[in-house]
């Protein structure tokens, strides 16, 4: 898959590309070597058809102009305090590497290849300097095109390389953020790399779900408008969305987490618990302004619950995924894939459906860790049907979550903990006798706090749930 570099990396380039070098000089100082010149000026500024035939021509002796051998230096390493030459050859490498895939197969089985970059990488801890950054896309290029007997040198190189394209994912630069995460999509083709990427997740993947957020219109710390679907997306720049976040750079992060969800068994739970995917998913559904976009997501989505129908699906129902499937299929869209996608999702989704009561709906609510107005629990008859159910159902898991919900503060959703209050209130009423093992829980003491709670409506819903144990309290005296 090729995706035309970032304008910033392309400008970066270009300005390097058209800089005088000195060379003659270089050699005089002892900077390069005669012969290291002459390897660099039988590819520079010459067509692409004979620096390809030139380098094939000499590959050995490419690799060591570039990764060094016994007793000699690669070139990097010769002109290390030379911040010019260094930028220079690395936009060479680059180039070279992008026209001509036998050198980094060839470089890739050096026994060391990527030791001369790694000191260039950390570098600098600013975003911006040009050598960190070269160097940064100069390897992802390589790991990219290794030759599969050197993949446990690339996948050991991956962790460090990854850590600084962190730094570029979070930074509030768009361009700096699109290198970054087109040089992970470079990296991500097979499962060992994607594991690696996973196990570095708070680095990896926090900064673009971040990116997803601005996108969907929801805050960093606000769950609750991504599972009512009412996320504001102020109007944007044509060509953005939310956030002000560009909808190239939308793409591409949506490709790298569509190259991940082909782990779907390994990483969709994780990414659930921590990161809410399934309703951001769902909300930048909602919001795709494009088909390319709307693809990703479907295909993604469909990888994701396929993999982890048990635990995820649940959510797909509270996040109002089959609503907007049904939309979608309304839709005027032409991509094949994406109209087969979209078809086998619909039909998982509405599968699952058919077999769900509103006892199992509210369970995979509560499970879900955050608490909506959904139906049951304003329905007196579902409260009447089920309460002791809830309370027995796996040893009483679903007291517990509740109790583990009420524990938290929700300062951006305070909903949550008046639905949890009204949930508590309506058990104490229909089943009695089993209020101690919701005092157990500390729940009795937790909706007592929240009677005092700023929160209008969490203060009438403990009152009424601490009023439910009240009543009880009197009628056993």
């Amino acid at each position: 898959m090729s995706l035309d570099p970032p304008t910033y990396l392309s400008s970066l380039q270009n300005n390097i590309r058209g800089r005088l070098i000195p060379w003659d000089g270089a050699v005089r100082t002892g900077t390069l070597t005669e012969d290291q010149l002459n390897k660099i000026r039988a590819v520079d500024k010459v067509r692409k058809e004979q620096r390809k035939q030139t380098v094939e021509g000499d590959l050995d002796g490419y690799r060591t102009l570039f990764v060094g051998a016994d007793g000699t230096p690669s070139v990097l390493e010769s002109a290390a305090r030379r911040a010019d030459v260094v930028q220079y050859v690395l936009v060479l490498l680059g180039d070279l590497l992008e026209g001509i895939p036998a050198l980094s197969k060839a470089i890739s089985e050096h026994p060391d290849p990527y030791k001369p970059f790694m000191p260039l990488l950390s570098q600098s801890s600013n975003p911006e300097d040009p050598i960190p950054l070269l160097t940064s896309t100069v390897l992802a290029s390589l790991i990219a095109g290794a030759s599969s007997s050197a993949a446990d040198k690339s996948l050991a190189a991956m962790p460090k390389l990854l850590s600084y394209l962190s730094n570029l994912a979070k930074s509030s630069d768009g361009g700096l953020q699109d290198i970054a995460v087109l040089e992970y999509s470079s990296l991500l083709k097979g499962t060992k790399s994607r594991e690696i990427f996973w196990s570095q997740k708070k680095e990896t993947i926090a900064p673009l779900i971040d990116i997803l957020r601005a996108a969907a219109g929801v805050g960093s710390g606000d769950s609750s408008t991504l599972w009512s679907g009412n996320a504001n997306v102020r109007s944007a720049p044509e060509g953005s969305l939310g956030g002000g976040v560009g909808l190239q750079l939308l793409y591409h992060v949506l490709l790298v987490l569509w190259q991940l969800s082909f782990e779907g068994e390994m990483i969709g739970d994780g990414l659930e618990e921590e990161f809410d995917i399934i309703p951001l998913f769902t909300q930048l559904l909602r919001l795709s302004p494009k088909e390319k976009t709307t693809r990703l997501l479907v295909s993604s989505l469909y990888n994701l619950l396929s993999a982890n129908q048990k635990t995820l699906l649940p959510a797909a129902v509270l996040a109002r995924l089959p609503a907007l499937l049904q939309n979608l299929s309304g839709r005027h869209l032409t991509d094949p894939d994406l109209l087969d996608d979209l078809t086998n999702l619909k039909e998982m989704v509405e599968e699952y459906t058919k077999t769900q009561t509103t006892f199992d709906e509210y369970a995979a609510e509560v499970n879900s860790g955050h608490l909506r107005w959904s139906p049951p629990h304003r329905n007196t008859t579902f409260w009447a049907e089920n309460a002791r159910k809830i309370l027995e159902y796996e040893n009483g898991e679903l007291p517990r979550k509740l109790a583990e919900i009420m524990s938290k503060p929700w300062e951006n959703d305070k909903q949550v903990l008046a639905i949890a209050c009204n949930d508590v209130g309506c058990l104490v009423k229909e089943v009695p006798e089993k209020r101690y093992q919701l005092e157990k829980l500390g729940l009795k003491t937790r909706v007592m706090e929240l009677m005092v709670e700023p929160d209008e409506t969490v203060r009438w819903e403990s009152l009424r749930a601490v009023g439910e144990w009240l009543r009880y309290s009197f009628e056993t005296k």
